[in-house]
């Protein structure tokens, strides 16, 4: 074995067998040699272990290992037509805002969905794709100069995304991509982070594609809602799942993942772990026992809680504090998609809005009125063109009321929730800066005595919900909400032309 950092006993061993495994899928790590693979048959493997375990180190160290050896990286936002005798590598996960955490790090990961369906580009901008992959001559394109070119060019070195260098020579999205489609063609190696997230639907789907699957995940999560507590990688051969025992983030000092941790043992009851955080925040600023929900990292970072009650009555006291009206939304609210409503015929418009992120269970902050009624302009969080114009449906949930109220919504498309506040659910995939988790929320399912798995549901909340943090943790232990200090803001997210998706009244069937 042979890579660029030094990785523990347990990483290196994992990483000796999944080398194993790809030698038997014609695939020579250690001499960087590629073959045909030898057989059609779909090998899956698990790689899973508790935050801070290592297991995001080691995918990016075989992703690091197989793009040496040549294997070409498959992003999702364009595929070469040529090379069919290519050997190919797609990083996965279920959400934008999980796969932006791989590429923050320098992996190049997309969604899931990006990779069911790929996208149809205009055959004039291929040219420049091709190009820009080492497939073809440089081209001459009516409309661009060798400036812009030389642009994309520039961009694409550093970048790796044909989209991003698209737009750098002062093209959009629209403009090149004509449509999606469902994929014809198998892959070949798909690595996916947070398989804890994976239903038994999406799995098969993925088994369909990838004659080779590595799924990293956490089996301390909580498994998806229809899966009765159990996650895909529980079902493997256990010769084919390897745990990463030793805690290799920071683990000398790391507060937050010591609290996470500490959640494993038996003998902490919630009264006990209680104490613990009061004493963590104590004597490490990355840990506050918070006496009230700070409003001011609402619109960013929503508080997790555990009943939708509790989601509820904070989303409408951020509302009240920062006097946004009941008819409409004001610049800088969080939402979070829901789904799309849209009928059969219009299944090309649910593509175009699922591709440019807007899946379930999005981040999207609201960037005022679409020049449409019915259409919102929203920035997609952790999207890769995460600027967009939809035709939007909007719900704001009121306590005690069955039916939300709607401030104002288009006859179908992209439907959302406020996302001030989310479930523990829901935020699985996601991390932020800061988290604030609500306590009595989790006092309440600590009294039920609820399992899950053979452990205390709360105890599973508490570990989602602290692990969503990356530098700070806020335990919130009263049910107060602070004042703003300051206005809702858009300012800090990137400022480029939104493409608009519409809605073509007389679309045919496809």
């Amino acid at each position: 074995m042979s890579t660029s950092l030094a990785l523990s006993d347990d990483q290196a061993t994992a990483f000796d067998t999944v080398t194993e495994m790809l030698r038997g899928a014609g695939i020579d790590l250690e001499d960087a040699l590629l073959m045909p693979p030898k057989s059609t048959a779909t090998s899956v493997m698990a790689i899973t272990g508790k935050a801070g375990s290592g297991k995001t180190l080691l995918l990016s160290e075989l992703y690091k290992a197989l793009e040496a050896a040549g294997v070409d990286v498959v992003s999702g936002d364009y595929e070469s037509r040529r090379r069919k005798d290519r050997r190919t590598l797609a990083i996965l996960a279920p959400t934008n805002k999980a796969a932006s955490v791989l590429r923050f790090r320098g992996v190049p990961a997309t969604t899931i969905h990006r990779i069911l369906y790929t996208p149809v580009y205009d055959p004039e901008y291929e040219r420049i794709a091709e190009w820009l992959a080492g497939n073809g001559d440089r081209p001459e394109v009516e409309g661009l100069t060798d400036q812009a070119l030389d642009r994309a060019y520039a961009f694409y070195q550093t970048n790796k995304s044909i989209p991003g260098a698209l737009a750098a020579a002062g093209l959009r999205g629209s403009d090149f991509i004509t449509g999606w489609k469902r994929r014809e063609e198998p892959l070949d190696i798909g690595f996916i982070d947070e398989a804890s997230m994976l239903d038994d639907k999406q799995f098969e789907d993925l088994k369909e594609i990838f004659p080779t699957l590595l799924l990293f995940g956490d089996p301390a999560q909580l498994a998806p809602v229809n899966q009765s507590g159990a996650m895909v990688f529980d079902k493997l051969p256990e010769r084919r799942v390897m745990n990463l025992g030793r805690i290799h983030r920071q683990a000398a000092d790391n507060p937050i993942l010591d609290l996470a941790h500490a959640l494993a043992d038996p003998q902490v009851d919630f009264y006990r772990f209680e104490k613990m955080v009061e004493e963590a925040a104590a004597r490490d600023e990355r840990v506050v026992w918070g006496q009230r929900v700070e409003v001011d990292l609402m619109a960013r970072s929503p508080v997790l809680v555990w009943r939708n009650a509790t989601r509820i009555r904070l989303i409408n006291a951020f509302r009240a504090v920062y006097e946004a009206p009941e008819d409409r939304l004001i610049e800088g609210e969080p939402l979070i998609c829901d789904g799309l409503e849209l009928p059969l015929k219009h299944r090309k418009k649910r593509l175009d809005l699922e591709a440019r992120g807007l899946i379930k269970g999005a981040q999207v902050v609201y960037l005022g009125e679409g020049r449409k009624p019915g259409f919102s302009r929203l920035h997609v969080i952790g999207a890769e063109d995460p600027q967009v114009s939809a035709a939007s449906i909007v719900k704001i949930e009121k306590p005690d009321e069955e039916e939300p109220f709607i401030p104002y919504a288009a006859r179908m498309g992209a439907t959302f929730l406020h996302g001030a506040a989310v479930t523990i659910h829901k935020a699985q995939g996601s991390q932020w800066d800061t988290v604030q988790v609500f306590a009595p929320d989790l006092f309440v399912a600590a009294r039920m005595n609820r399992t899950e798995a053979g452990q205390p549901l709360w105890k599973r909340l508490a570990y989602v919900a602290i692990t969503r943090a990356q530098d700070r943790l806020i335990w919130v232990v009263r049910n107060r909400l602070s004042k703003p200090t300051g206005p809702l803001r858009v300012d800090d997210l990137r400022s480029v032309p939104a493409a608009t998706l519409t809605l073509a009244p007389e679309e045919p069937e496809v």
